[in-house]
């Protein structure tokens, strides 16, 4: 069984290269797949044209928004000072003590160890 899957397979690889060779040496078939291979070719680089296009577009507007803020721009100054995060600081401390102080520890008697009691076992009978 095993060698004659192995011819068949071998026979069908053959009949297939013959088929692609037979198809690669004809004349007429070959110029209408070339002709649709460029106009595959020219979609692809449209495509890839229009992308490269819009990326650009994105990336200049980025550069010329972020040129125009400037070093002295206000929303910039704010986040160079430190004042605004010594003031979270704080704030963030104060809410974690308050925090500290609501919380309470509650004991529950019945699963407190109690060495001096035992547990009471089943007698087989």
């Amino acid at each position: 069984l095993v060698l004659s899957n192995n011819t068949a397979l071998n026979l069908l690889l053959s009949k297939l290269l013959q088929d692609y060779l037979e198809q690669s040496n004809s004349s007429a078939p070959s110029q209408v797949t070339s002709a649709s291979n460029n106009l595959e070719i020219i979609y692809v680089l449209l495509m890839v044209g229009l992308f490269g296009f819009f990326t650009v577009g994105v990336m200049v507007t980025n550069l010329r928004a972020r040129r125009l803020e400037g070093p002295r721009d206000p929303y910039n100054t704010y986040i160079a000072t430190d004042a605004w995060h010594k003031k979270d600081r704080e704030y963030f401390q104060a809410k974690l003590l308050e925090n500290y102080k609501l919380c309470c520890v509650l004991e529950n008697q019945g699963a407190v160890e109690q060495p001096a009691r035992k547990i009471p076992e089943e007698k087989s009978s």
